[in-house]
């Protein structure tokens, strides 16, 4: 068994209509760009952490940082390419008592719906790091969004398996890896689905891609990636000896 039906049973809830939502413009710039010229998925991946970074700054949130990623889930109906302006606009899409769905929708200034994502994001202690509940008016901004939908923090893909046979090969570290917080950044872990998406020719957009974070991993550890690929899609484990700490899968949609 392999990642596949659980990532694609992950609903994409649709937008409310009603509360706070952020918007911002840029372009897909060359550092972001494949030599085809299409957007990397580890520099989407920045974008939605930066724009949850300016939206939660711009809306005043009483501690904008402590928050750190739990799964991201991105559609992508057509891949933003080099020197294309898009739009992306973020929302809460659904909450909980110390989590919160993020969902952000990336789109060409025609208005072509290009990405949708949902990360769902865990609020934590700033000194011990461990979740914990929301504080009250981030809550309520969160809350008017998402139009009282509530959403849980289960991790999806652990439904499935990488099998035994699946290939393995070492994934270095690098010092740029990690950020100011002292985390490998998420849009590092995208970097492994990224060198997948490129080996295996079978899988384009239309497609969805997932990434969830199990445990933390800490400068100087062994890294492992695993894959099983399959037809239109491939899942992937990232471990540390046999402990995962990230689980991933990306396919035709």
């Amino acid at each position: 068994m392999t990642f596949r039906g659980a990532a694609m049973a992950f609903e994409m809830a649709e937008p409310a209509g009603s509360g706070r939502r952020f918007e911002t413009v840029r372009r897909v710039r060359l550092g972001d760009a494949t030599p085809n010229g299409r957007v990397r998925l580890d520099a989407l991946a920045r974008y939605l952490q930066d724009v949850a970074n300016d939206d939660s700054r711009d809306g005043q949130w009483s501690d904008p940082h402590w928050w750190v990623v739990r799964r991201t889930v991105i559609d992508i109906a057509r891949f933003p390419s080099y020197l294309e302006e898009i739009r992306i606009t973020t929302w809460c899409g659904g909450s909980g008592s110390h989590w919160a769905e993020r969902r952000t929708r990336v789109a060409s200034l025609a208005g072509e719906v290009l990405v949708e994502a949902a990360a769902l994001w865990v609020h934590v202690d700033r000194d011990s790091l461990a979740p914990s509940r929301v504080p009250g008016d981030v809550a309520a901004v969160l809350d008017d969004s998402a139009a009282g939908r509530k959403v849980g923090a289960r991790l999806i893909l652990k439904a499935g398996e990488v099998p035994d046979d699946a290939s393995r090969a070492a994934w270095p570290l690098r010092f740029s890896d990690f950020d100011a917080v002292g985390h490998m950044n998420n849009a590092a872990y995208w970097e492994v689905l990224e060198e997948q998406l490129v080996a295996d020719r079978s899988v384009r957009a239309p497609m969805r891609a997932v990434v969830e974070h199990i445990a933390q991993v800490e400068p100087g550890e062994v890294l492992e990636r695993r894959i099983a690929t399959e037809e239109g899609g491939s899942s992937v484990l990232l471990t540390v000896g046999d402990v995962v700490r990230a689980a991933m899968w990306c396919g035709t949609a």
